[in-house]
């Protein structure tokens, strides 16, 4: 099984979401799955990755050789970002064939929020604020970076936090349910079909 995660911008988020997505990939039973995180367009932000054009372009380039993609954007306190997904996510269906499948999520509110949900955050800070916080990256992820000595280490210690979280990736889905977790519980779903259906 071939995984291609298009995020916003792979420059930083290719540290999170390639060591996650593979963790999720994992716990649903399929640790031979190939996550790769697409670098080729490099899309300049969360505006190109919401235009279907973009997405298309990705799509025809990659989908002889992918078997699930997964957008990943983040939220960034815009209520209505879900519902652009879900349009994408319709148009990517009628541009795949049946046994190819793509995924739109967003990180609650960005993906560094799923860095932290695994680890053991300063015991002051309560994990509800980090959720509700619009600019979770500012507020809480490069103080935890900076107080762990990774700031300065490659994508601003993005490498190693992810790492460590993704071995702990039953609390991330645990902590973040409204995005990875609905992520998770919708590919669970393809996958189980698929199973039957063979």
């Amino acid at each position: 099984m071939n995984v291609l995660v298009i995020p916003e911008d792979f420059r930083k988020d290719q540290y999170i979401l390639a060591p996650i997505i593979k963790a999720m990939f994992n716990y649903l039973g399929k640790p031979k799955a190939k996550v790769a995180v697409c670098r080729d367009p490099l899309l300049g932000g969360v505006h190109q990755a919401l235009r279907w054009e973009t997405i298309a372009g990705v799509i025809d380039r990659y989908k002889g050789m992918i078997d699930i993609f997964v957008l990943c954007v983040d939220r960034d306190g815009i209520l209505g970002r879900k519902q652009q997904l879900g349009e994408i996510e319709r148009s990517a269906a009628t541009r795949l064939e049946d046994h190819r499948h793509f995924f739109a999520e967003n990180a609650w509110q960005e993906l560094e929020v799923w860095v932290l949900a695994g680890h053991d955050l300063p015991k002051d800070w309560k994990w509800v604020d980090v959720r509700q916080e619009v600019n979770p990256k500012e507020t809480y992820y490069v103080p935890y970076a900076k107080n762990r000595g990774l700031w300065q280490r490659p994508g601003e210690g993005r490498v190693a936090l992810s790492l460590e979280a993704a071995r702990r990736y039953e609390r991330i889905r645990g902590l973040c349910p409204e995005d990875i977790g609905l992520l998770e519980s919708r590919i669970r779903q393809v996958l189980e079909r698929q199973s039957r259906e063979l």
